[in-house]
């Protein structure tokens, strides 16, 4: 048998994002000989446990898609994390052990304070987040990868609103919008991990509007990011 932790984080309702999480890695899974049970770790991350012929390739499998937490984090590197907090100092981000992206290291991202760099492009607890261990001046910084940077320009950048919610699964979001009667303004849902997703508006839609609406059903944090 196989032990693995993922970077997946049981953050809030365990039971129902283990229910979600054993759906997602059931599908991931589906074509190899191998079963699986999943627990939460002291630190809320997931463990998996694998046993079946094939348990060595599903667990690579499940590790180069999720990453694994590590409590050391090597230059050079590149990481799966969360987002714990933002601070007058940085953002924080849980990767195994917690970091912070100084201001400095969030230039790639505009002008502003950590807290305006991170309301322009959604940023809320609990997002999973893609950084980077880096060398420079003789001193170790952490930073978001390029790609994490690209991807938030090209949100930014694509003339619709995006939502960006947490804690809630896909379908449980559908039900809220569709009761708010806003299935007509979403272009669709991007799954950004299993419990957190980003809405996209239809051109002409207002996000902070859409977010008026959905969020009292929903027992989530909640950004936007403004199409331009």
């Amino acid at each position: 048998m196989r032990e693995t932790v993922i970077c997946i984080k049981a953050y809030k309702d365990p039971g129902n994002i283990i229910a979600s999480i054993r759906a997602t890695i059931g599908n991931d899974l589906k074509d190899l000989d191998a079963s699986f049970d999943l627990s939460v770790t002291k630190n809320k991350w997931i463990q998996v446990n694998i046993e079946g012929e094939d348990e060595e390739f599903a667990e690579n499998f499940l590790i180069a898609k999720y990453g694994s937490p590590t409590k050391e984090p090597q230059i050079g590197t590149h990481y799966n994390g969360y987002i714990v907090s933002i601070n007058d100092k940085g953002i924080e981000i849980d990767i195994g052990t917690t970091l912070l992206i100084s201001t400095g290291s969030l230039k790639p991202l505009g002008a502003g304070d950590p807290h305006q760099i991170a309301s322009r492009f959604g940023m809320i607890p609990h997002i999973p987040v893609l950084v980077e261990i880096v060398e420079h001046d003789d001193k170790t910084l952490v930073q978001f990868t390029k790609k994490q940077v690209d991807l938030w320009w090209k949100w930014k950048r694509s003339g619709n609103d995006r939502v960006i919610v947490n804690s809630v699964t896909r379908s449980k979001l559908k039900v809220a919008i569709k009761k708010t009667g806003h299935g007509k303004d979403i272009y669709g849902i991007d799954r950004l991990g299993v419990m957190e997703n980003a809405i996209i508006c239809r051109k002409g839609t207002d996000g902070p509007g859409i977010v008026a609406h959905i969020g009292p059903l929903l027992q989530s944090d909640i950004g936007v990011i403004i199409g331009s």
